[in-house]
């Protein structure tokens, strides 16, 4: 009888193991200037991706100064909503916030004023999202200026640019914000992941001087709100930004905006410090820019493809 009830068992699990749902890659972004919104694209292998909804957009932005949504990043929640945030304007003190249970069909967005306590900052740029597992909350990190904070850079605009974040549980209340991380140089586009025990960040160096910059690097920490390392040697060419990562059979693939060349590019890496350069084999929707990449089930895909434009 034991054996029986084993085999059994060993079944149910084994059926279970099959039916488990395959899961595609999705890749949010934005197009020209983000005034027309959100844009979704999809594939199987993380290099050539099909634009959904005839590359049209899926959200019209309708909060923030220049209503814009730039640099649009999703993440699944553990409330099995996905979660959004995104640039709204070019001189904003905060960002814009919508949440999906389909990424069809749209919360009313939000305006979060997340440095509204600093009168003089000058922007809020490229704000991304990770949800905490150990504390169970949401932080959210972006860049701002705040004019004679930080030493001058060699910025054209006088920008020099540093990480903030705020957290929240219920993305209604939202702690103030705090420093992230600050280098002594210059740096935007701050894309965070998980690597065991400790916090991989992939950022942008946005320094331009006769040392020139303008290329994603690395720094760690075992801790995801600070205490982050300094920045490693570049992984990328200059004049990139807009990191985003994902694993992809056991490698690490980051997609930057090579935002000169007009087109998406990507560097991939077994263990984080040497990589190779995969650019020429991706296909990336015409007029893709900065965006994030990750993880949906083919369900969420299905139900998005056969949705009438």
């Amino acid at each position: 009888m034991y054996k029986k009830s084993l085999i059994v068992l060993m079944l149910i699990t084994l059926i279970g193991c099959s039916q488990k749902e395959e899961e595609v890659y999705l890749f949010s972004f934005f197009k020209d200037n983000g005034q027309d919104g959100l844009h979704l694209a999809s594939s199987m292998d993380g290099l050539k991706w099909s634009a959904l909804n005839d590359n049209k957009s899926f959200l019209t932005p309708e909060v923030g100064e220049d209503k814009l949504m730039r640099d649009p990043c999703i993440i699944k929640g553990e409330d099995d909503k996905f979660h959004m945030v995104w640039t709204t304007g070019w001189t904003d003190n905060g960002i814009g916030y919508a949440n999906s249970t389909d990424l069809i069909h749209w919360s009313e967005q939000k305006f979060i004023p997340v440095m509204a306590h600093e009168p003089n900052v000058m922007n809020c740029w490229a704000p991304e999202i990770f949800y905490d597992e150990t504390t169970k909350q949401y932080a959210i990190f972006w860049a701002s200026t705040i004019p004679g904070r930080f030493p001058k850079s060699f910025h054209p605009k006088g920008r020099n640019h540093r990480m903030y974040y705020t957290t929240t549980k219920d993305f209604i209340d939202f702690t103030e914000a705090k420093l992230l991380y600050d280098k002594g140089f210059t740096v935007i586009d701050s894309h965070i992941k998980k690597d065991g025990e400790r916090y991989i960040m992939f950022l942008k160096n946005e320094v331009n001087h006769d040392t020139l910059h303008k290329d994603i690097h690395i720094a760690t920490s075992k801790e995801l709100l600070g205490n982050y390392s300094e920045p490693s040697e570049a992984i990328t060419p200059h004049w990139t930004e807009g990191p985003t990562c994902i694993k992809i059979d056991g490698e690490w693939v980051v997609y930057f905006d090579m935002y000169e060349d007009h087109k998406m590019g990507a560097v991939k890496s077994p263990d984080l410090k040497n990589w190779t350069d995969i650019t020429e084999t991706l296909d990336f929707p015409e007029g893709t820019r900065h965006g994030t990449v990750f993880k949906v089930k083919q369900s969420v895909l299905d139900n998005i493809l056969s949705q009438k434009n």
